[in-house]
């Protein structure tokens, strides 16, 4: 095991306020089940003054997933005895149903209801009760692949976790927590506090950053299972010190937690039990973060070097780049070698995942390639061999098509280039849509030049969502606010038409929620 670089890892410490400006943060570093390092800086609240202290507990966001599978092995001996109940959330599901390790692992297929919300009218900020999200859920007829063939992010999963727990053993999912994971955990102030709008301890998170200013975040938002724990920094490292304590137990909480995982062609996979497996250059941690408006977290693990690093803060910059700086830091490999790339040359371009209904653009900025496929962009470099790679992402040219490899999802995509166009009339387009899937519809209103796009459904009827032609019958509806943070990002919507150029539907979808057919309304 390597050992502690004390001085790198106080002089990072004294950079995290300055490389992610923000109301305030803090972080911690746990080294051979002793806590080393313990930060909290800046404010909870800016305009009351009140201090951000390692005692200040926050919103640890999906982080929360880990715990919630954590709990679920702990009461449950066997899972496949809970597979039968998965159809109580998903009645009027058509295809195959996931098993609850596959909800586990984000293999179900089922798409993301917090996406979703965006489809079903949801205006931002709005009040999310506890009681709409599972009759969200069960609208569900389809997948958007087969349960275990790969990976797709879905906070519904473990919210159908949360509530199997409950039913399955007649308690209080906050009361087993504590007494079955905060206690023997050492985690003396952890308490699950689902609903966004009583935040523990009075912190205020915020939106914004250090060139526009930064103001409170609003949400409304009852979190259950997906996310929904607020801890301290204190009760964060407790759990680390935990998983170092019991890393000798194979039955322990963690052990379990990160036991590998593989999907249904026997592939190793990447991402199960709430938790990643992961590499930060050649190391290999377990960790998650997570994000809810106004907060962001990170937590992983260096089982090798019995090294963890937590980071939270109350503003929604990147946690995983200050874990990450820390972890380096810690380990003295600030300096480390990294293979020198080589300058893009064509690589800007615009390509259509004819498989999931999701446009891809590659944009070439400086000596990186930024790849536009999920709810944000990924940074890839690239190498001699003409591939760009990220992490766990690669992309490679092949004449008029563009090959990406997601690694971490066991996605293969040969994606075809598309022509841009500058702007296209949207008047044919407009309309009222309906889908048989959501059992919702969407509004499609022209007017000079300009063509919006607005979601009608079980929550309402959304704000005006942009529409913009990217290509010949693909367009693109921009959500940049949604129900809570981050938004699911650009919606591709793909024309469908008939012999004599007649719109017979539309199929919309991202990444969190894939191939939505819409048809038009009678």
């Amino acid at each position: 095991m390597t050992p502690i670089d004390n001085a790198a890892l106080e002089r990072m410490l004294n950079l995290l306020p300055l490389r992610f400006k923000g109301p305030g943060g803090v972080a911690g570093v746990v080294k051979d089940g002793r806590v080393v390092a313990r930060r909290a800086w800046g404010f909870a609240d800016i305009y009351r003054r009140l201090p951000m202290t390692a005692a200040t507990r926050l919103p640890i966001c999906s982080i929360t997933k880990q715990f919630t599978c954590a709990l679920l092995l702990d009461q449950f001996d066997d899972l496949t005895a809970l597979n039968p109940r998965v159809r109580d959330f998903l009645p009027n599901y058509r295809d195959a149903l996931p098993t609850v390790k596959q909800l586990c692992h984000n293999q179900s297929g089922v798409r993301d209801y917090w996406a979703l919300t965006v489809l079903q009218g949801a205006v931002p900020e709005a009040e999310f009760r506890r009681n709409d999200a599972l009759p969200l859920i069960a609208r569900s007829k389809t997948g958007q692949f087969r349960p275990g063939a790969m990976y797709s992010y879905n906070n519904a999963n473990f919210r159908i976790l949360a509530e199997l727990i409950e039913r399955g053993t007649g308690r209080a999912f906050a009361d087993l927590l504590g007494e079955r994971i905060f206690a023997p955990a050492g985690m003396k102030t952890a308490v699950l506090a689902p609903d966004t709008r009583s935040p523990v301890d009075d912190v205020v998170g915020y939106e914004g950053n250090d060139d526009v200013g930064f103001l409170p975040a609003q949400s409304g938002v009852y979190w259950f299972g997906d996310a929904g724990i607020s801890a301290s920094l204190d009760d964060m490292l407790a759990w680390e010190a935990y998983i170092d304590a019991t890393r000798d137990d194979p039955a322990s909480h963690y052990n379990r937690l990160s036991a590998p995982v593989h999907y249904r062609d026997g592939s190793p996979a990447s991402y199960g039990y709430g938790l990643r497996r992961d590499n930060v250059g050649d190391l290999t941690i377990t960790g998650h973060g997570g994000g809810v408006r106004g907060f962001s977290s990170y937590r992983l693990h260096a089982a090798k070097e019995r090294l963890s690093v937590v980071v939270m803060f109350n503003h929604e910059t990147s946690t995983f780049s200050a874990v990450a700086a820390l972890l380096d830091a810690a380990l003295g490999r600030l300096n480390r070698t990294r293979c020198e790339p080589v300058r893009p040359e064509d690589w800007d371009g615009l390509w259509l995942d004819d498989e999931q209904g999701i446009i891809l653009r590659t944009v070439q900025a400086g000596s990186e390639i930024r790849l536009h496929y999920g709810p944000s962009p990924a940074r890839l470099t690239v190498s001699a061999d003409g591939i760009a790679r990220g992490q766990a992402l690669c992309l490679q040219k092949k004449g008029e098509t563009l090959v990406m490899h997601r690694n971490s999802e066991n996605l293969r995509v040969v994606a075809r280039r598309l022509t841009p166009v500058e702007w296209a009339d949207g008047a044919g387009l407009a309309g009222r849509y309906w889908s048989e899937e959501l059992e919702a519809f969407l509004d499609i209103e022209t007017r000079d030049g300009a063509t919006y796009a607005v979601f009608e459904g079980m929550l309402g009827t959304g704000p005006v969502e942009r529409m913009y032609a990217l290509a010949e019958d693909i367009w693109i509806i921009t959500t940049r606010r949604s129900i809570d943070a981050a938004p699911p990002g650009d919606w591709t919507v793909q024309v469908h038409r008939d012999a004599v150029a007649s719109v017979t539907g539309l199929t919309v979808g991202c990444w969190l929620a894939r191939k939505i057919t819409y048809r038009p309304s009678q």
